[in-house]
């Protein structure tokens, strides 16, 4: 057992407080204050407790640390420069263009698991960290540094929640209470016994403690693993604590010292500051790595032509399907299992599955822990409650994370439960998230294609799903490549290129038969990738048809399939006329509404016809 130098401990964090100053003062900006009140407790995390390989910051068994309070992202810098990760020097170069030592971490460091600083986030991501740990059966731990200030926040409740029902005791939680917020004190400053009942009541293991004293910190942390429960640390700490005149002050917040400052402060910390070198690092356990193997193939499909099938429960047969051969897979939800159809994935690996109940946010977080892991979630839900995850999939995108979302009971095709359960908003959402992938199919097998295609796709794929029954249109091996559309109807002279996806496609194909009964010819694309579009598809086709393109979706007008199209070809000359929902719709069954709002056979029908 390594013997705990708590001098040298309290020297690292008083050379982490100068780094802290020194590279926000270069700056410019940042926030020294919320560095030096959590310096201590980082101090013993990093350099008296955790166990890791410094020079590996992905090594698969390190204990894991989550900075949620992310904008003390300059203390997180030093450490790892302290650790010898990178030199000292390049702390300077924080906030700069060009440097990843960026305002708030972001994964473009190797030891920055997923992007911080949207506050109130950290806590749901240990938890899926948490989860993969125990399902890898790696003995890991996680920590999440949180801000008293940010637990304000209703997502970490959440967490707090999921945690204590899975009994997560590989999860440490520590909340720096400075007693400062940026504006104004906390809502309950120092009176930790606030949060101490609040953590309780979820089922945490709760431990209070001055979260300067280097003896008590480690004591408290040595405890780390004990019982069953997820153990919070509630450290009473002080902002700008080490240097007089920052310490317990308000008015601080994100405010950095000029450089006759930085000099006083750097002077009364300077005497007693060590550098981390001197630190023993205490080394992970040798743990297998997990089976994280890509497989070659997944097993063949077996769908009938004509066969009705809501791509709703093609998800759930997909899931299913490719979870027996690919282990990487986990699949989360948020108690609409039986509706999602996930439920057939919990039914065969119910070891791979997350109830994260109805807390939408929480349960992308997780999610996006998972996929920080190796794994590949997949996280379901009625599409229009993602909306309540939709901070948390944003910071997804900037985190730069393998993760699947699947929205289903979308547009005003689901009928009679009226507009609260209707996405209507959904493709605009996902198309607006940097890197994104979103897919919309119309039968079970494109469903289950696609699903293939977002497993082996890194990064944030959205598969979009409907309600109805539809039939099936494609060959059980037909290929449905990402980037992909469908040419299924096409003649010459030809008047128009409809452009559709998902339900509306049925009614495309059902306006080119009653229109050609009539001796009219449309050329109907099935564009189930909405981002990235197939410009190229598209745009062949409106060639033939004059530049006549009509985008008819199950969705509002803004943000959509037709603004996808007409963002892509508007610079070609091509005119993109769009049916989509445009008004607050009611309650009624899926053909009335369909019919109401513009977007079934008859109107596709009326809209070619007024192209004269």
């Amino acid at each position: 057992m390594i013997e705990t130098d708590f001098e040298l401990l309290k020297g690292i964090a008083n050379q982490l407080r100068i780094h802290s100053i020194t590279a926000t003062t270069a700056a410019g900006s940042g926030h020294p204050t919320s560095c030096c009140s959590a310096a201590d407790v980082v101090a013993c995390l990093f350099f008296g407790h955790m166990r890791f390989d410094a020079k590996n910051p992905h090594y698969h068994n390190n204990d894991r640390f989550i900075l949620s309070k992310g904008h003390a992202a300059p203390l997180l810098y030093a450490a790892w420069a302290e650790l010898g990760l990178f030199p000292t020097a390049d702390l300077a170069k924080l906030r700069t263009l060009g440097s990843d030592l960026e305002g708030h971490p972001t994964p473009r460091l190797p030891f920055v698991d997923v992007a911080t600083g949207s506050l109130g986030q950290g806590l749901s991501v240990g938890v899926g960290m948490a989860l993969a740990g125990r399902l890898d059966q790696l003995d890991y731990n996680t920590f999440v540094l949180l801000g008293d200030g940010e637990i304000a926040e209703g997502a970490v409740w959440e967490a707090a929640a999921l945690a204590g029902i899975y009994k997560l005791n590989n999860l440490i939680a520590v909340v720096d209470a400075n007693r400062l917020g940026q504006s104004q004190a906390t809502a309950f400053g120092h009176d930790l016994d606030v949060y101490r009942k609040r953590f309780e009541s979820f089922g945490w293991r709760v431990e209070d403690l001055d979260g300067h004293d280097h003896e008590e910190i480690i004591e408290v942390l040595s405890g780390v693993g004990l019982g069953d429960q997820p153990l919070v640390l509630l450290a009473k700490t002080y902002k700008g604590a080490g240097v007089s005149f920052l310490q317990d002050l308000e008015g601080w917040h994100g405010k950095t010292l000029n450089a006759d400052e930085a000099t006083r402060a750097i002077a009364e910390l300077q005497p007693t500051a060590k550098a981390g070198t001197g630190a023993t690092i205490a080394t992970p356990n040798a743990r297998s790595a997990p089976a994280n193997a890509v497989p070659t193939s997944y097993p063949p499909l077996t769908y009938k032509p004509g066969e009705q099938v809501a791509t709703r429960e093609a998800y759930g047969s997909a899931l299913a399907r490719i979870g027996e051969v690919d282990l990487r897979i986990v699949a989360l939800d948020g108690d609409t299992k039986n509706s999602t159809f996930a439920d057939k994935f919990f039914k065969k690996f119910p070891a791979r599955f997350t109830e994260c109940f109805i807390a939408e946010q929480n349960m992308v977080g997780v999610a996006t822990g998972f996929g920080t892991r190796g794994k590949v979630p997949f996280a379901s839900t009625f599409a229009c409650f993602l909306a309540r995850g939709y901070d948390q999939i944003r910071v997804a995108g900037i985190s730069m994370v393998n993760l699947k979302l699947v929205g289903s009971h979308v547009g005003v095709s689901i009928g009679e439960d009226g507009p609260s359960q209707m996405a209507l908003e959904d493709l605009a959402m996902m198309r607006a998230i940097q890197g994104a992938t979103v897919l919309y199919p119309c039968d079970a097998v494109s469903t289950e294609k696609l699903l293939e295609q977002m497993a082996l796709k890194k990064g944030i794929c959205y598969l979009r799903t409907s309600r109805p029954k539809l039939p099936v249109l494609y060959a059980n091996t037909e290929p449905f490549p990402i980037g992909g559309a469908k040419l299924l109807r096409q003649a010459a002279g030809d008047k128009a290129t409809v452009v559709a996806a998902g339900v509306t496609l049925h009614q495309a194909l059902k306006a080119a038969d009653l229109l050609k009964a009539e001796g009219i010819g449309i050329t109907v694309i099935d564009a189930y990738s909405i981002k990235p579009l197939a410009k190229d598809v598209i745009q062949a086709a409106a060639k033939k048809t004059k530049n006549i393109v009509i985008t008819v979706e199950d969705h509002y007008a803004e943000g959509g399939l037709g603004d996808a199209v007409a963002g892509e070809l508007s610079a070609e000359g091509v005119r993109v006329h769009k049916l989509a929902v445009r008004e607050l719709p009611r309650s009624g069954k899926p053909d009335e509404l369909l019919a109401r709002y513009g977007i079934d056979a008859a109107a596709i029908v009326k809209q070619v016809k007024a192209l004269g």
